[in-house]
């Protein structure tokens, strides 16, 4: 009857335990506070995590076992589904393959007990497209908590006046379906002029984040003041994309500037994922021709950029689940 009893008790604790290593268990539905992103209860929260790379060209890492192995290993509480829309095999010319690969992310991350970004990854304004796609992603996945909605990856040559319009639009048919899931905005120069955005941003929406994205080796001091400015006009901010290497993708890492990057986010406390879940011949790849698919990823699978991302969400990570 002992022994009984005692296999009762660990079992509930183990299941105690998962459900606390999930962070959507643990903070529910977030929220929007002044220029910080909040659990169910209005605490702060920062998540940390991945973005996998264009859907189109590196399908095969979209799976939910290498999203699960990104959660248990890495200790990301957010990953990133970059759906190519241009492209070759991209939203365009196959949507129904695109649609496929992203739900495959966002099932393993609903899975999970993580937060999923459901990234258009596109630098031009494809307005009719864009809808049909978001109506389909708030009507499937609306009522899950674990949704992040960005609807513009980097715009390129756009005005603020033309990622405004359409990012008014973007939201109201997304809220036609999903009222309080967030939704991440872009902003001019592959989301550097947040500056911008500070001084005349979207109104009447609630739950709204605008797009920072850096690349240490590129961008410096000068985007962080930017950053700083627009924190300062009350514009909530989330690095939807960043890494430590040149804008490129490709160059050594600047691991100094990197550094100084991710100790402004978490000073202010500043949500940031990393790219990328590839295995391109080129810096910013985290992962090496060697990796498998579903994870599993041992050292030597790692390149410089995956093996610092690594340690540091599981530095940063560390006491998500207390």
């Amino acid at each position: 009857m002992k022994t009984h009893r005692f296999a009762l008790f660990f079992a509930s604790l183990l299941v105690v335990c998962f459900l606390q290593a999930q962070p959507v268990k643990k903070w529910g539905q977030l929220q929007v506070k002044g220029t910080q992103l909040c659990d169910a209860k209005g605490k702060p929260v920062v998540l940390r995590g991945m973005s996998f790379g264009w859907h189109n060209f590196w399908p095969r890492f979209f799976n939910e076992a290498a999203v699960s192995w990104l959660h248990k290993d890495w200790n990301a509480t957010v990953v990133r589904a970059a759906m190519g829309v241009e492209p070759k095999g991209g939203y365009v010319h196959d949507s129904a393959g695109a649609v496929q690969k992203v739900k495959a992310v966002i099932d393993g991350a609903i899975k999970e007990g993580i937060y999923v970004i459901i990234d258009w990854h596109s630098h031009n304004i494809r307005l009719n497209e864009a809808k049909t796609f978001f109506t389909q992603m708030a009507k499937a996945y609306g009522s899950y908590p674990n949704v992040i909605y960005e609807i513009f990856n980097e715009p390129e040559r756009q005005s603020w006046a033309d990622v405004k319009a359409y990012s008014e639009e973007l939201v109201n048919v997304i809220r036609a379906y999903d009222p309080d899931n967030v939704i991440l905005v872009g902003s001019p120069h592959w989301d550097q002029d947040v500056h911008l955005a500070a001084d005349l941003p979207l109104q009447g929406f609630s739950n709204i984040m605008y797009t920072l994205h850096f690349y240490a080796a590129t961008h410096k001091q000068s985007l962080r003041d930017r950053g700083t400015y627009a924190l300062q006009k009350s514009l909530p901010i989330f690095i939807s994309e960043s890494a430590g290497m040149e804008a490129s993708g490709d160059g050594p890492l600047n691991e100094l500037e990197w550094l100084k990057w991710i100790d402004w986010a978490e000073q202010n406390r500043i949500s940031w994922v990393t790219w990328s879940v590839s295995d391109k011949d080129e810096t910013c790849s985290v992962l090496k021709q060697t990796a498998a698919s579903e994870g599993g990823w041992k050292e030597t699978d790692l390149k410089e950029s995956g093996i610092k991302t690594r340690a540091l969400l599981r530095k940063y990570n560390k006491g998500k689940n207390k």
